[in-house]
């Protein structure tokens, strides 16, 4: 043992496990492992590689409680974004056939949505992405290892395979980014049971037939949009508000514009149960909070939109002593991404108070890379993200609320310029354009600094990533 000491090495036990790694005078098997595949951790891999560090990313998805399962890539490749906007795609060609005939083309015969071609093409769209990154990380000679990564020390982790095969890594430093998945509201008898989430929405191999979105957070509306888009009965129960967060004048203007085309809305309403009646429907019951009534339908399916919860009670934080907010689960993390433990860095949807945005934390991955490969020393700027609600009519915006531009500066001290507007496409068409609407928030004295920029209509996200 002395000998082993003399030249550098430690060892460890851990349960029947046992292991060796240099000390800080030696080497370790990699510059970098990176716990987490999706669009953040690939990106933080595929950086730090191409400057010449040594890097393993271990990626591994726990199946949906529904047993949905998905490849390489994170939520935004497999159930977010990708298919997210896919769908979303495939609602406004529905709205865009409505818009032909005024324009002179002739739609002879029912036009009707096939909810299973459409879920086939947008699933092997998103296994050629899945193929793609594992080919990009094989070029970049990143090692790819499927398993799952929990932390045994600031330089060491240990990875577990989908048969309990465990594989002990040591690295320089180690970055955490493993996203968050969604929630269920497990106090709801019926929820976990017979619900489904974002996990499982875009997997779906059968329509989801007359849906109950539970919750109005982006992820709820800009489902229930292009559910209704697609021709299905689509109801929203919203709890409390909906886009929480988000500018709410602009809010009503998205909810707005769904209800007047087709999507219903329950407003101040709390889930109490589900159950599966014997016709094999669901029977949802819930209560009003303003008159305290209790009102029940059916349904094909309720999909839950109430939240995420980051991927962080597996990683083994506790022991190490990596400091993790304890109401939400997500980990403290200073401006560099370092966390409370040296060598150990953290970003993405994980890292307290940063934006749940995919290109966020891609620019945010490559940019830890290059300072962890001492090629900079450039932090992330996380003020003024903009962002997108893919909603039938979408919403982009950049910058302060109203809201909050008064909560800091005063309602004296803000200036809102704003107008309603017409697109062109809507006209030849006729569509209603009421709530097509541009709001820029300003600081009401100087040079009137704009403190944030709102924007709904067709391409909002284009729009607002111009501006």
């Amino acid at each position: 043992m002395a000998a082993l000491r003399k030249a550098g090495f430690l060892w460890r036990r851990t349960g029947s496990l046992k292991f060796c790694r240099r000390n800080l005078t030696g080497t370790y098997d990699y510059d970098l492992v990176v716990i987490g595949g999706g669009s953040g951790g690939l990106a933080c891999s595929k950086e730090a590689a191409q400057l010449g560090q040594k890097v393993a990313v271990l990626d591994y998805v726990e199946p949906s409680v529904k047993g949905t399962k998905w490849g390489l890539g994170g939520t935004c490749v497999n159930v977010g974004c990708i298919p997210k906007k896919l769908m979303h795609q495939a609602a406004l060609l529905g709205t865009a056939l409505q818009d032909a005939r005024k324009y002179g083309w002739k739609i002879s015969g029912e036009v009707s949505h096939d909810w299973c071609q459409m879920a086939e093409s947008v699933q092997n769209h998103v296994r050629s992405l899945n193929w793609g990154h594992r080919v990009q990380l094989q070029d970049k000679k990143v090692k790819y290892l499927n398993l799952k990564g929990r932390l045994v020390d600031e330089h060491t982790v240990k990875g577990q395979s989908r048969t309990g095969k465990e594989t002990v890594l040591t690295a320089k430093n180690v970055v955490i980014a493993t996203g968050g998945r969604p929630k269920y509201p497990a106090h709801v008898p019926g929820a976990v049971e017979h619900g489904i989430t974002s996990d499982d929405l875009f997997w779906l191999k059968q329509s989801p037939g007359k849906t109950l979105v539970v919750g109005a957070s982006y992820v709820a509306l800009e489902c229930a949009g292009f559910l209704t888009g697609l021709g299905l009965d689509t109801t929203v129960m919203v709890c409390s508000v909906a886009l929480r967060g988000f500018d709410q004048q602009m809010s009503g203007l998205v909810t707005d514009y769904m209800e007047s085309h087709g999507t219903e809305f329950v407003w101040k309403c709390v889930p109490e149960r589900v159950e599966r009646l014997t016709s094999g429907v669901l029977r949802v019951t819930w209560t009003d909070s303003q008159t305290g009534r209790e009102h029940k339908d059916t349904y094909d399916s309720v999909l839950w939109a109430v939240g995420r919860a980051p991927e962080t009670t597996a990683l083994g934080l506790d022991q190490l002593g990596v400091k993790v907010n304890q109401e939400t689960g997500k980990i403290i993390v200073g401006a560099d991404e370092s966390t409370s433990v040296p060598n150990i860095y953290a970003f993405g949807d994980i890292g307290e108070s940063r934006p749940e945005l995919t290109p966020t934390a891609i620019k945010a991955g490559k940019l830890l890379a290059r300072r962890l490969a001492g090629q900079s020393q450039q932090l992330m700027d996380y003020d003024n993200v903009p962002t997108t609600v893919f909603t039938p009519l979408e919403y982009g915006c950049v910058g302060l609320s109203e809201e909050e531009a008064e909560r800091r500066l005063g309602k004296d001290g803000v200036e809102v310029y704003h107008a309603f507007y017409r697109p062109l496409e809507f006209t030849v068409a006729e569509r209603d354009a009421s709530q097509c609407y541009i709001k820029v928030v300003c600081e009401r004295g100087g040079d009137q600094k704009i403190l944030g920029l709102h924007f709904t209509g067709p391409n909002a996200g284009e729009v607002t990533q111009g501006f």
